[in-house]
């Protein structure tokens, strides 16, 4: 009798039901079932690596001819030579300054006119075919007309920069801004909020993930244009410096150019996504 009833306390303890999962607990169970997974230590570095190598032992067993690409320690050496001479740094510079320049006129741009688009139909109505327009147009096939009416300066080229960066910006703001959840206008009115508070509490942080989504577009865009500007009457720069190796066949130094292109535009892409997470620390998505 005594173990027909220890049995059965034993059957009952082992299906008894468990305790409902917290909120928390579900949501991350399924986020590891349904999403990509745990982040992996430096991941993105998986890439560049693996790459790295295959240009290594192809260079090292003569399946890359040297004539057409360099080996990556002819390249690590060439770059050591430009630094310790000072072109490397001098050239970075140049062309540093005339993309941050360039950028900087197309972000402020690209946000006033998304700005003025987003807050009014009349606005809307005036801006944004112009452009969406310029947004069918690429900005590189203006430069022959950028030519004659600005020359062949500096000008043309911040300005080039700038109508390259300024397009993904107007974008994403303006479609941030007319994307704002009617939960949060609803919210607001109930609160009574007046329009000016409304449009600073509510509408302009609802935009920021849009503006920053935009700015890691402009911010490529506008790399992208500045190696282009630079082959039009450069006398230093990353182009320029490229530009002189090309007529030379010079495959390392081209090499180290386009290595130092990559790492601007990575390293200010970096940038950008740092202060995403830092300014919208309260999003949580699967690359969390």
């Amino acid at each position: 009798m005594s173990t027909d009833v220890t049995g059965e306390r034993l059957s009952l303890v082992k299906t008894a039901p468990a305790a409902p999962a917290s909120p928390a607990a579900r949501r991350e169970r399924t986020r590891r079932r349904l999403g990509p997974g745990r982040p992996i230590p430096y991941g993105r570095a998986l890439g560049p690596v693996l790459l790295l190598a295959i240009w290594s032992g192809g260079s090292a067993t003569g399946l890359i001819d040297a004539r057409n690409l360099s080996a990556p320690w002819t390249v690590v050496a060439t770059a050591g030579d430009l630094i310790a001479d000072g072109r490397l740094q001098t050239n970075v510079w140049t062309s540093a300054e005339l993309a941050v320049s360039g950028l900087a006129y197309g972000v402020a741009a690209g946000l006033v006119l998304a700005l003025i688009a987003g807050l009014s139909r009349l606005g809307e109505g005036v801006i944004d075919g112009p452009v969406q327009i310029k947004r069918g147009i690429p900005t590189l096939a203006l430069i022959p007309l950028l030519i004659l009416w600005f020359g062949i300066g500096e000008s043309m080229k911040v300005i080039t920069i700038a109508l390259s960066a300024f397009v993904p910006v107007y974008i994403h703001t303006h479609n941030g801004l007319r994307t704002i959840d009617a939960r949060y206008v609803e919210l607001a009115e109930t609160l009574g909020l007046s329009r000016p508070r409304f449009l600073l509490h509510i509408v302009l942080p609802g935009a920021l993930p849009g503006f920053l989504l935009g700015m890691r577009f402009a911010v490529t865009a506008a790399w992208l244009a500045l190696a282009v500007v630079e082959q039009v009457n450069a006398t230093s720069g990353i182009g320029y410096m490229t530009g002189l190796a090309r007529t030379y066949g010079q495959t390392d130094i081209i090499i180290v150019g386009l290595v130092v292109y990559g790492l601007l535009g990575l390293l200010s892409d970096g940038l950008v996504r740092l202060v995403e997470r830092k300014v919208l620390s309260w999003r949580r998505t699967l690359a969390d």
